[in-house]
């Protein structure tokens, strides 16, 4: 199945609606919110031509059953499709204090990662996790929303950082240096010689 995401090293583009790089914008720019929500979405579509004649809320119903059989935007995407019983959101996307939505968030990493070719182990997973903090931004710090999605670009690419690099990271985000100081830090996993990362 294909995704409307970038190809692994193409060139990092700059939105035309918050000026950063596409996809990093999200939740507050409704473009890049788009745009990744689209990597969802448009698996989903693909996987939706395998089952015609299907209620796509019969289809998603059986995926949130089998997360571990499916691929993970298969499993988002069908997440989004049931309402939750506890809060009347999403399943899945509901606020903190919403048991349903936790335990259906949590069965979410059940499902399949497969890194594309090119890129190293474990940047399907760095892809699935940012892609999840921006769809759910109330359930994170301020701090580490604004690094999943500055980062997210990169990782579309195929960009992973090191451990080294992620827990340098992680230290800095706990500290609160503010986001400027964060913006600083995702930028320099960007090479300044290169388009792409």
């Amino acid at each position: 199945m294909g995704s409307m995401r970038p190809a692994v090293g193409a060139v990092l583009v700059p939105c035309v609606e918050c000026g950063g790089y596409e996809y990093g914008g999200g939740p507050d720019c409704g473009r890049c919110r788009g745009l990744v929500d689209e990597i969802v979405n448009d698996e989903w579509r693909q996987f939706l031509v395998d089952w015609p004649g299907e209620s796509e809320l019969e289809v998603a119903r059986l995926v949130v059953d089998e997360p571990d059989r499916h691929d993970w935007r298969v499993v988002d995407a069908a997440l989004d499709r049931i309402t939750c019983d506890e809060c009347g959101g999403l399943l899945s996307r509901g606020p903190m204090s919403c048991a349903a939505c936790n335990l259906a968030h949590g069965f979410r990493y059940a499902a399949i990662e497969t890194d594309r070719s090119g890129v190293p182990p474990g940047n399907e997973h760095g892809i699935r996790v940012n892609v999840s903090v921006v769809r759910r931004p109330q359930m994170t710090s301020a701090q580490e929303l604004l690094a999943r999605r500055l980062l997210l670009p990169a990782l579309l690419v195929g960009f992973l950082p090191t451990t080294a690099e992620a827990q340098r990271a992680s230290a800095l985000i706990k500290a609160d240096p503010g986001p400027d100081r964060i913006a600083e830090l995702a930028s320099t996993w960007f090479r300044a010689d290169s388009d792409t990362v």
